[in-house]
């Protein structure tokens, strides 16, 4: 069964059903009320977030085989605590898809995740990160397949790509960049070109994984 994690999951999800032949059926409820849970300023909020958030239907996920698809993982503790939920729900496997690359960069433009070590990809492989969360697999959209579906320019991929459209001053805190990660821009605004592209080569992308669900 494919389920979306609402809302943002959901039309990928549908999606997904569709290419893939497996069924789309609806596996969480959300609470209305609960906002943005990655954005809460500390990890124990977050969690407690996601509780109050979302609430399976165990009704329609019992004994099934699910392929979840997020919109994305940041810090990983929203998808902690889906997959703990579903599996108390009685799933027999969760099979987790992300609809966006992963999250490697931090941001300086308004989103609270300019910390680039609170970053979970930017930290653990995907199989890593498959592990940390409880996941029975684990799969993102790949770089190239994003940039395949969108028109060019006018958009910001630094949290995917490392590429800053416009100057980071360095009273933003450029050590809040890991050893070893460099970025493509912090002085002058960037022009995107096709070969600008970082990837983690040795991750499986989610093309590779589409069909092990």
């Amino acid at each position: 069964l494919v389920i979306g994690v609402p809302d943002s999951g959901l039309p990928p999800a549908e999606g997904y059903s569709r290419e893939s032949g497996i069924p789309f059926g609806e596996g969480l409820i959300k609470n209305r009320y609960v906002g943005r849970t990655f954005i809460e300023p500390t990890q124990e909020l977050r969690a407690m977030g996601v509780r109050m958030k979302l609430n399976p239907l165990r009704d329609n996920i019992e004994g099934k085989r699910l392929v979840v698809i997020d919109d994305s993982i940041v810090r990983g503790t929203t998808m902690v605590q889906l997959v703990k939920m579903l599996r108390n729900a009685g799933a027999k496997e969760i099979h987790i898809r992300i609809n966006s690359p992963e999250v490697i960069w931090p941001c300086f433009y308004g989103i609270d995740t300019d910390v680039q070590s609170q970053l979970i990809s930017a930290n653990k492989t995907v199989d890593e990160i498959c592990e940390y969360i409880g996941a029975d697999s684990l799969a993102f959209l790949s770089v190239e397949g994003l940039l395949k579906v969108m028109p060019k320019g006018g958009y910001c991929d630094a949290c995917f790509t490392g590429r800053y459209p416009v100057a980071i001053p360095e009273s933003f805190g450029r050590d809040k960049f890991m050893e070893g990660f460099k970025p493509r821009n912090l002085d002058k605004p960037l022009h995107f070109g096709d070969d600008a592209v970082v990837e983690k080569y040795d991750d499986r992308s989610w093309e590779e994984k589409h069909g092990e669900a």
